[in-house]
């Protein structure tokens, strides 16, 4: 383990898990707007690369973790057309955002919610011809077992999508992104969101997150193969992909 679980996002004696629940239930009617405005609606184009490393072995059953508010899935749904596609998150205040969005775009058909422990997983091994995650794997409790998880109920042959947060490592925009992720990002992020913790929290998860080169190496640790990544936009995102 590389030791993230000690990183919570409040200072009172409860379970990481339980912490980042009570989190997101806090900032989820503000966390599109300032998920939008935090990366300048860059997390869009984010998220379609990520869609789009799918898009060859057309998945009809997906499962989406840490769905949060769903934007991930619906724009999964419109994307790939599949013909399900669960979003399973610790936060009923984030999914019910998702259902209402859901609800808008008329895709019940396709996308369903359900409240998930993401290191228990209640699906039967080898479920869902493909897994993704989108911003929400460096708030497990604990990443190996949350990994293996993913790969439990991955059919064979299945891929796991990956799209998350990261700290640029090259000169200038290393340091840049060090400034903004410090200053503007918790300020403005308590300013809208009323939670004086949650956006220091995700700075702080964002430095401590393994990345590249040590992440495929904890993703095959997991059992996944083929496992590799890109970095996007200056290294602010890294895009992860891998089989069963």
């Amino acid at each position: 383990m590389y030791g993230q679980e000690e990183i919570k996002p409040y200072s009172e004696a409860l379970e990481k898990g339980q912490q980042v629940e009570q989190m997101f239930n806090n900032i989820a009617p503000t966390y599109d707007t300032l998920n939008h405005r935090l990366s300048w609606n860059i997390d869009r184009g984010w998220r379609c690369k990520a869609i789009e490393q799918l898009a060859p072995y057309r998945p009809q059953t997906i499962l989406d973790i840490a769905t949060g508010t769903g934007d991930f899935a619906i724009l999964a749904a419109e994307m790939l057309k599949p013909q399900s596609l669960v979003g399973a998150d610790i936060s009923e205040g984030m999914m019910y955002v998702g259902r209402e969005k859901v609800k808008a775009r008329n895709l019940n058909d396709i996308i369903s919610f359900t409240r998930e422990d993401c290191m228990d997983l209640s699906f039967a091994d080898e479920t869902f011809d493909a897994v993704t995650a989108a911003f929400g794997i460096r708030n497990f409790e604990n990443l190996d077992r949350g990994l293996k998880e993913m790969f439990r109920v991955l059919k064979s042959g299945g891929h796991l999508s990956i799209v998350e947060l990261t700290a640029p490592v090259s000169f200038p925009m290393k340091q840049l992104f060090h400034i903004y992720s410090h200053t503007v990002l918790p300020v403005y992020g308590r300013i809208i969101s009323k939670d004086n913790s949650a956006y220091n929290y995700l700075t702080r998860t964002i430095e401590a997150f393994p990345q590249g080169e040590r992440m495929v190496g904890i993703l095959s640790e997991a059992g996944f193969s083929e496992a590799s990544f890109k970095r996007l936009t200056f290294g602010i995102c890294t895009m992860y992909f891998a089989e069963k």
